[in-house]
């Protein structure tokens, strides 16, 4: 922990009855930084937001922000979610309805100045967008409109960390990407430090300097989008962030064979049963048989997407026969047809070979 740290979760449980929620979780938020906290429904991550923001009693652990113990479950002492200096942001967005746009904003303010805070609700919608929506009432705003209003509240303050649960899971595919590349941009040129909750590992990615992956209650990898892509430390990581190959191998003098040849086996004993897992898009398409090398399949299904084709081949020999294997071509030349006999053959990266225990 250091005074710099927006926030920071140390050694941090939590149980609903005999459900254990949050698993002596860790994490560090540190000033401007934007960190997501990404997982299936059920894994804790809401959990830890609002166990940051004072919203649930902390039971295990201690809870700093900038260096200051907000929670401690030892001493039991906890700062109130007003004295936090936090802005929140749920996935209902949470606007008053009898309220006008200008108003919603205003609301947290009420300590400062009548000038000053008119100045503050200027400034928040501006930054977001929504200056010529002061004197609308919310149920006249888009679902995009809306989320913008509940982000503006929420940055309004001037809060030191900023929180949110969800926030464009209620969007429309296509308005979800628009809102968060803006949202990015905002807090990236505002430089307040985020968390934010997610169980999309696209925007997970596409949002975060640094990733929390949960499961269970606990975090299972942490750290940035590329390294957990490309350095997943297990099946359910790997397999978190896209669809993937998988296949039963077992160690043999420090290697496993496949059916795209031997692969090393590192920190895998000899005799251990292992997982092969295997990226789409590594997966390569040699040429037709018998023209090229590589593990021989028949192509089942293409499904071209413009920019990539999506294809299911399966395989027609070796101990693997009848597998059926997803790989996702990128565009630039055409596809393999539906029938058609090829050799396929694995990049270096996006091919990862774990534990099968």
């Amino acid at each position: 922990m250091t005074a710099s740290d927006a926030l920071f979760l140390d050694r941090v449980s939590h149980d609903f009855g005999k459900l254990r929620a949050v698993d002596g979780v860790e994490i560090t938020v540190a000033a401007g930084e934007v960190v997501c906290l990404l997982g299936p429904s059920g894994c804790g991550k809401s959990t830890v937001l609002r166990l940051s923001a004072g919203l649930e009693a902390l039971q295990q652990g201690r809870i700093a922000m900038r260096g200051q113990i907000v929670g401690d479950a030892a001493t039991g002492r906890s700062m109130p979610t007003e004295h936090r200096h936090v802005g929140l942001v749920f996935q209902d967005f949470a606007l008053f309805p009898h309220l006008t746009v200008a108003a919603n904003v205003a609301f947290g303010l009420t300590a400062l100045p009548a000038g000053e805070r008119q100045g503050r609700v200027r400034e928040a919608l501006a930054q977001v967008g929504m200056l010529d929506y002061a004197q609308t009432y919310p149920h006249a705003l888009s679902g995009g409109q809306q989320q913008r209003v509940a982000l503006a509240r929420a940055l309004a303050p001037r809060p030191a960390l900023l929180l949110l649960d969800e926030p464009f899971s209620g969007l429309d595919a296509r308005l979800r990407e628009q809102i968060r590349e803006d949202t990015v941009h905002l807090l990236k040129a505002s430089g307040i430090a985020t968390l934010l909750v997610t169980h999309d590992p696209e925007e997970a990615m596409f949002m975060a300097d640094r990733i929390y992956l949960m499961r269970r209650g606990r975090v299972e990898q942490a750290g940035r989008p590329s390294d957990i892509y490309y350095r997943p430390v297990n099946a359910f990581v790997a397999s978190f962030f896209s669809v993937v190959n998988e296949m039963p191998v077992e160690v043999v003098a420090g290697r496993v064979e496949t059916p795209f040849g031997p692969l090393p086996a590192k920190g895998l004993g000899d005799g251990q049963s292992a997982q092969l897992v295997i990226r789409p898009e590594a997966i390569r398409f040699d040429g037709p048989v018998p023209s090229a090398t590589g593990a021989e399949a028949m192509i089942e299904e293409v499904r071209f997407l413009g920019a990539a084709a999506l294809v299911r081949a399966r395989l027609t020999e070796g101990a693997h026969r009848g597998r059926l294997l997803v790989a996702r071509l990128a565009g630039g030349g055409m596809p393999p047809t539906q029938g058609e006999a090829v050799r396929l053959s694995i990049a270096d990266q996006g091919v990862f070979v774990f534990s099968g225990a």
